[in-house]
């Protein structure tokens, strides 16, 4: 019996696009930096992840890719977690543990990882950096589940700090109630006709972006001599209160705020830039830069933390793995005096993303693309998909409440993504009242990312300057 439920589980094959991001060129993994509140304790998260990380069947399998026309499949093994927990010797007296930390992480990206082993690395750094006392940073390899997943995993593994023995809640969207039946439908039908104009409408642009040439040539785009990868990786913590306080004011999402906050510091990054170019055939002017950016959208419904931690007890992989869509954005790149147009326009796009079946049609049509053409398509047409855009931007919502991960209290939660074909990648995550900017850079294409952060940080503290002065204003009318 043990053995047919070996079996049983052996002949689990590999997703579409697990398989797509083993590829060669796009063998892309998940890093996640978690700073705690205490010194770490090594035994504690090896026990804690025997009893709740290996119990999932794909962080205890590998992954055996197609050989002599056998499909890919996911093969059961016995794991010694020992051997995915790596404690390195830290000299305590580091003068820049910060600068540590980044040489650390970017030189455990490139580290060739054993595919004889499940696909998994998780590195304690007992070291007090700004934002934390010690550290884990782990890697996972994409293929085992996209940053919706691993977040989701996370929280499953995790326990609320005033109630260690609760799960983290997700945060549910709010749905609307209905007051008037008929007006509920014609709300309804109205909805349907502009999901409709809008599918058709991004569907095309998407189509058409495919057949065109890519983005223009900017301080964001590869040189000659460029890996094209991004080969550096920086975090920086700033406060959700304040973009809270935008958001409010402009009656907008955080979503909305955090992408404004992004367009504006681009555009300031590269008007330096260009301003600073003493060659007149590159001296360009922002009205002339046509950027886009890659966002990644999550397809699944929401789910229970209580039903995630019961699919892993019970070692199941229902509701696991890839289920991203992938949508294509024009950066508002201009030198604007009003601030807050980078918002307006981050809103009015993102509005007509979401109110489309955009995400889900690049979804089906890779899903097609490699079912028909097979795998060689699937690739190709991925990398024309990334070779359109300049940046690849993603964020995820952490828990809005305090939570450990095996008795460690976590300080904040950093995530990003390595083995695109992109100079740069913006991955936003929250953790309670903090938002972590995460860059990933090619150092030969942007060889300065602090600086750009501090970009980006400075257009968060001008917006929520001007947030504050209009709503004294509108009090004072």
């Amino acid at each position: 019996m043990a053995m047919e439920k070996q079996m049983i589980v052996g002949e689990v094959p590999v997703s579409p696009f697990s398989r797509l991001f083993s590829m060669p060129g796009l063998d892309c993994f998940n890093i996640v930096t978690i700073g705690f509140k205490n010194e770490a304790n090594p035994s504690a998260f090896i026990e804690g992840l025997k009893n709740t990380l290996l119990n999932h069947p794909r962080f205890s399998s590998i992954l055996e890719t197609e050989v002599g026309g056998k499909k890919a499949k996911w093969i059961p093994k016995k794991v010694k977690v020992e051997d995915h927990v790596v404690v390195p010797d830290i000299d305590p007296t580091i003068e820049n543990p910060d600068q540590f930390l980044e040489d650390y992480t970017s030189n455990m990206v490139f580290s060739p990882i054993d595919m004889s082993k499940p696909l998994w690395e998780m590195h304690i750094l007992n070291m007090k950096t700004s934002y934390a006392e010690s550290l884990l940073v782990a890697r996972f390899h994409h293929s085992l589940g996209d940053g919706m997943s691993l977040m989701s995993l996370l929280l499953a593994c995790s326990r609320k700090t005033s109630d260690p023995e609760a799960l983290p809640n997700l945060i549910a969207p709010k749905k609307s109630k209905v007051t008037n039946i008929l007006w509920s439908l014609v709300a309804r039908v109205w909805f349907i006709i502009r999901l409709m104009c809008n599918t058709f409408v991004e569907v095309f642009n998407f189509l058409l972006i495919l057949c065109s040439v890519r983005d223009a040539a900017t301080p964001l785009m590869e040189k000659p001599s460029a890996t094209l990868s991004p080969n550096k990786f920086i975090h920086r913590v700033i406060s959700l209160d304040d973009v809270k306080i935008v958001k409010n004011a402009m009656n907008m999402t955080v979503n909305d705020v955090i992408i404004g906050m992004v367009q504006a510091g681009l555009s300031r990054y590269l008007s330096q830039k260009y301003n600073s170019e003493t060659n007149l055939k590159l001296k360009r002017s922002l009205e002339n830069v046509c950027l886009r950016a890659v966002v990644f959208f999550n397809l699944r419904s929401n789910k229970k933390i209580e039903d995630l931690a019961k699919m892993m007890a019970n070692r199941s992989t229902s509701r696991w793995g890839n289920s991203i869509g992938y949508v294509m954005i024009p950066l508002w790149m201009r030198s604007e005096n009003d601030i807050f147009e980078y918002i307006r326009r981050a809103k009015t796009t993102m509005d007509r993303k979401k109110l489309s079946l955009e995400p889900l049609f690049s979804y089906v049509l890779l899903k097609l693309t490699v079912e028909v053409f097979g795998f060689k398509a699937l690739r190709t047409l991925a990398m024309r998909i990334f070779g359109r855009s300049t940046i690849i931007l993603s964020n995820v919502a952490g828990p809005s409440e305090e939570i450990s991960l095996f008795d460690h209290q976590i300080s904040y939660v950093a995530a990003s993504i390595s083995g695109f074909p992109q100079a740069l990648i913006v991955h936003i995550t929250s953790y309670v009242n903090k938002v972590i900017i995460n860059l990933g850079v090619d150092l030969d294409v942007i060889p300065d990312p602090h600086h750009l952060c501090d970009h980006m940080v400075e257009a968060l503290k001008m917006m929520k300057s001007a947030a504050e002065e209009k709503c004294s204003t509108d009090l004072n009318v």
